[in-house]
């Protein structure tokens, strides 16, 4: 269980130098094909009312006034013809946090901004090769469904 007085999850209001640098720590530990975002992609993300980034601190970590972000998850919220819908993407905790319930209580605090926003669903993805995320969705009531996932590539990452 994560530590309530060391660990807290907020949503990034803006986009500023010590986003930007957890981002640039955090997105290569999540994949090597992305580069991290820049500073304006992260205002993009921040400023979009369909997307959340959420961001877990943990004050022992902090070095100045300034909590270490040990961890973030980009939950989007969309309306469909079928009804809201949201979609959990980029869940990632930085190495020296992992296994200390960082990432359930990210991934708590959005399901519950989608159920508050009229979600029917979340859904998320996750390669097979990341065994103890698979494990946690499942522990966090995620249900694994038999779907064929198509993607097209319109663009190589910047």
């Amino acid at each position: 269980m994560v530590d309530g007085d060391r660990i807290t999850i907020t949503e990034a209001k803006a986009a500023d130098a010590a986003l930007v640098a957890a981002a640039a720590r955090l997105i290569p530990q999540l994949s090597s094909s992305s580069p991290p975002p820049t500073l304006e992609r992260l205002r993009l993300i921040v400023d979009d009312p369909a997307t959340t980034l959420l961001v877990a601190t943990d004050s022992e970590l902090a070095d100045g006034n300034d909590d270490h972000i040990v961890g973030m998850l980009t939950l989007a919220v969309f309306m469909l013809p079928t009804g809201v819908r949201a979609w959990i993407e980029d869940v990632v905790v930085d190495d020296v946090s992992r296994g200390a319930g960082v990432a359930s209580a990210l991934v708590g605090e959005a399901l519950e901004r989608a159920d508050q926003r009229g979600a029917r669903t979340v859904e998320l993805t996750s390669r097979p090769d990341r065994e103890a995320a698979n494990r946690l969705y499942v522990r966090l009531g995620f249900v694994r469904r038999e779907t064929n996932v198509y993607r097209r590539t319109l663009r190589l990452p910047r």
